[in-house]
């Protein structure tokens, strides 16, 4: 039994196999999913697991080299933005609409319970070296 990292099975497996560039979303309860896009459902009830939480588990566990938010957070979540801007060191803004649709290229999408508005991002994958 693995002590340390990821513990879900799905996350984990589909963590091993992605390289450098690749991008994946972890999204609040709210932001649609599209076709084809493999999507990891932790959410349980309305707030849980929150985004923030999700987050940190992800970026303990992936290398990220870049981000992508909707710069719609910066006035109507700032909590979120602040975090955000703390922890990912290259965040690029773009509307929520192009973020919609950037996530159709994405790898995997891990959907939270987050109740709050535009607690979305794409975080893309950088190397270990």
């Amino acid at each position: 039994m693995k002590k340390h990292g990821i513990l879900n099975r799905e996350l984990a497996g589909r963590f091993a196999k992605l390289g450098h560039t690749d991008r994946i979303v972890i999204a609040d309860c709210g932001l649609p999913i599209p076709d084809g896009v493999p999507c990891v459902d932790l959410a349980y009830k309305l707030g849980e697991p929150s985004f923030l939480s999700i987050l940190e588990v992800v970026l303990e566990d992936l290398v990220v080299e870049a981000s992508v938010v909707a710069e719609e957070v910066k006035t109507k979540n700032e909590r979120v933005s602040s975090y955000l801007e703390e922890k990912l060191s290259s965040i690029e803004y773009v509307t929520h609409e192009e973020f919609k649709k950037l996530t159709k290229e994405a790898k995997l999408i891990i959907r939270t319970g987050e109740t709050t508005p535009y607690a979305n991002v794409i975080l893309q994958c950088g190397v270990i070296f």
